[in-house]
């Protein structure tokens, strides 16, 4: 059981890190932009859970694999440049859907066996699944995917949810492993696919109809709407870029 999770972990590792260098590529970065966007996402999430849980020295400082796989994909990535950067469109999406399964699913597990409760498993699975994401997109300036309405964050907790009840019930290990994996990339599969999200908040402006004969305008009003995914408001799509389009 313990190499299963060990040789995911390290799936996980080069899934986010070359998610991580196609963004570096499309942001026109140099080398060293490329192998710090891997880096952080690719170990980002974990380092953050590891500090959180107290665990010291964090896991790719007592094991430097990590970091090597790290410059093993930026080097091969760099050769293969010209490859990488034509699927990157299809690719980039998902990768990081991958990513964020693995990590979701390592994450609450290495919390559990930590005997932490089932609530701060799932978060320590939603922040190993994100935070070097959230990191990735701020170097590169781009807003991160888990701060829009796109379904992210919520795949993950699924997937977290989901290990955590089975666990709870004693499925054997694999198996548990299996069904979040598949929750968690399902999900957010699915919504990259149909590019489905979350309702969304925003302040808007209702300019009432003007009344015949009224002495004195009447004023617009200002308020908080729960605008559904796909409508329009004032003219413009308030989904945004979200789904496929944003990732390309």
């Amino acid at each position: 059981m313990t190499a299963l999770v060990y040789w995911l972990d390290m799936a996980g590792v080069i899934v986010f890190a070359l998610s991580g260098v196609i963004l570096a590529c499309r942001s026109r970065m140099d080398p060293f932009g490329m192998l710090v966007l891997a880096a952080v996402t690719g170990i980002g999430g974990g380092t953050l859970r590891d500090l959180v849980l107290g665990l010291r020295p964090v896991f790719w400082v007592s094991d430097p694999t990590y970091l090597w796989v790290i410059l093993a994909t930026v080097g091969v990535s760099i050769l293969g440049f010209h490859y990488i950067h034509r699927l990157s469109r299809v690719f980039l999406p998902l990768a990081d859907a991958f990513g964020l399964a693995l990590f979701t699913v390592i994450g609450t597990h290495k919390a559990l066996q930590l005997e932490a409760p089932g609530v701060v498993a799932v978060l320590m699975g939603l922040l190993t699944g994100v935070a070097g994401g959230m990191v990735r997109d701020v170097l590169a300036r781009r807003v991160p995917m888990v701060l829009r309405q796109e379904v992210y964050a919520t795949a993950s907790i699924a997937g977290g949810v989901v290990y955590v009840a089975l666990a709870t019930l004693a499925t054997p290990p694999g198996l548990a492993i299996a069904l979040a994996l598949a929750v968690t990339l399902g999900l957010r599969l699915a919504a990259i696919h149909w590019r489905l999200s979350l309702p969304v908040f925003a302040w808007v402006t209702i300019r009432p109809a003007p009344r015949e004969g009224a002495a004195t305008p009447v004023r617009p009003k200002a308020r908080v709407k729960l605008i559904r995914p796909g409508r329009r408001q004032g003219g413009k799509d308030v989904h945004g870029s979200g789904g496929n389009g944003d990732h390309a």
